[in-house]
């Protein structure tokens, strides 16, 4: 009865340590904590703890651990262009973890989140939007008709898109381009928008890289500015890239570089 005990004893304390592999590969251990780490990086990344998802785990490292003393065996990690590839990987693993460290070190605040939401407002606070139709086509003087036609009220601006326009996302559509600001068209389209006023009809067709368009203004509203809870994760990637590259521009000043 004593020596049962004892045995039991034994497997009790042997438990823990036999605990921390979860197979070996031809006598290589792969651990448990190497299954949490992989397991802990994907939840980071979406993914859910789970059995199954363990189970999947232990099989994808077995098989890397597989794959892994194939290559070592058969000599690849010597190949030039396989220690390149692994000096890069290695390399890009420490930036982005010297990024991660540094952002954690220094987070963005609140305030400077606020301080930046209000300049953005202030600069793009005035900005003007347009309802904008056009009638795209190749030709010169069949813009000129075109516009001829419409500025002597002869046909509807509508009509004619349909039937002339070569801008296959608007004609269907009357030659409506929808709500956008002047500066999401090329030049001088945008500048024509934001000389016509409402309801007005560009006087003379304009010609960019695409063709000739005639333009009409149906109307104009300032650029309503989103509230800071929907662009703060925007504002805040900004002011963590600036911060890093500031961080990063200041190291490479220090650097001797010869």
């Amino acid at each position: 009865m004593k020596r049962i005990a004892l045995a039991l004893a034994a497997l009790t304390l042997s438990a823990p340590l036999y605990a921390q592999n979860v197979a070996t590969v031809n006598g290589k251990a792969i651990t448990q904590k190497s299954v949490d780490q992989f397991v802990s990086l994907l939840v980071t990344q979406g993914a859910t703890d789970s059995p199954q998802l363990r189970e999947q785990v232990k099989q994808e490292l077995i098989t890397r651990e597989v794959l892994l003393q194939a290559a070592e065996k058969a000599g690849v990690a010597k190949q030039p262009e396989v220690q390149t590839e692994l000096d890069l990987t290695r390399q890009g693993i420490l930036v982005r973890a010297l990024q991660a460290d540094f952002l954690k070190k220094n987070p963005v605040t609140d305030a400077q989140v606020q301080a930046e939401y209000n300049k953005l407002k202030a600069e793009q606070g005035n900005q003007q939007e347009y309802k904008v139709r056009h009638i795209l086509v190749e030709d010169e003087k069949l813009a000129n008709d075109l516009t001829a036609q419409l500025t002597g009220k002869k046909a509807k601006f509508e009509d004619l898109a349909k039937k002339n326009s070569k801008d296959p996302g608007s004609a269907e559509r009357g030659g409506e381009l929808g709500w956008a600001p002047a500066s999401n068209y090329v030049q001088p389209f945008a500048q024509a928008v934001t000389a016509l006023k409402k309801g007005e009809i560009s006087a003379k067709p304009v010609q960019t890289q695409f063709g000739w368009h005639v333009i009409q203004v149906e109307d104009a509203r300032p650029v309503e500015f989103p509230p800071l809870d929907q662009v703060r994760p925007q504002i805040e990637e900004m002011l963590r890239q600036q911060a890093f590259t500031t961080y990063r521009n200041g190291l490479r000043e220090k650097a001797k570089v010869q």
